[in-house]
């Protein structure tokens, strides 16, 4: 399986140029070598396999976001008709629009863990800082319970390390892989197939 990229550009009816389009451009021997062979869904339903999956996702990671993109799958060994072009169409939309929503489901459920850990880690806190204020009442010795009451302090900031990590760091790079794959679930797809004379020697004996 090979995958050249090309950006082109087509005038639109009102003769202004349209952006212009980044097509990433497959050669595969028979259509069913795009999905998953061991998923028994019919094609519009089914899987695409793991390996043109990396393919699609890595390079559309690496156009600009806002620049439309394209599919073209050329077929090395069978003929296409445009059932064939609808239904891969078809499978590749849907395809990538279950990834987008399963990805913004992984990111509400992220969300969450971090509330109930925001909401745990400033109980933690509060806990330690009044515990580490009546210990440090407690012991004579004004060294050993300013000791005591600032590592308290410390693990009730350390228990807050988890929800600042998820709202700092974990939720943008989720999101930005949905927002790739909402665009690879609208991009133009087509299937070329291979020529007449190649498909009669292929199904020669």
């Amino acid at each position: 399986m090979t995958h050249p990229s090309r950006t082109i550009g087509r005038p639109r009816s009102d003769g202004v140029a349209a952006p212009r389009r980044t097509e990433l451009e497959l050669h595969v021997a028979k259509m069913r070598q795009l999905f998953n062979a061991m998923d028994p869904a019919p094609f519009r339903e089914r899987d695409l396999d793991p390996n043109a999956e990396t393919y699609i996702v890595d390079w559309g990671r690496e156009i600009p976001a806002g620049q439309p993109l394209g599919l073209v799958v050329h077929l090395g060994g069978e003929s296409a008709t445009p059932e064939d072009t609808d239904m891969l169409r078809d499978a590749v939309h849907a395809y990538f629009r279950q990834r987008a929503l399963a990805t913004r489901q992984r990111l509400r459920q992220l969300f969450r863990v971090g509330r109930i850990s925001l909401v745990i880690g400033l109980a933690f806190l509060a806990i330690a800082i009044v515990v580490g204020e009546f210990i440090a009442g407690l012991l004579s010795n004004g060294g050993y319970g300013w000791i005591v009451k600032e590592t308290l302090v410390i693990g009730g900031w350390v228990a807050l390390w988890r929800p600042m990590e998820i709202f700092l760091y974990d939720w943008w790079p989720i999101r930005a892989e949905a927002k790739l794959l909402d665009r690879l679930g609208e991009m133009d797809v087509r299937l070329l197939g291979a020529p007449p004379a190649t498909v009669a020697s292929g199904a020669a004996p």
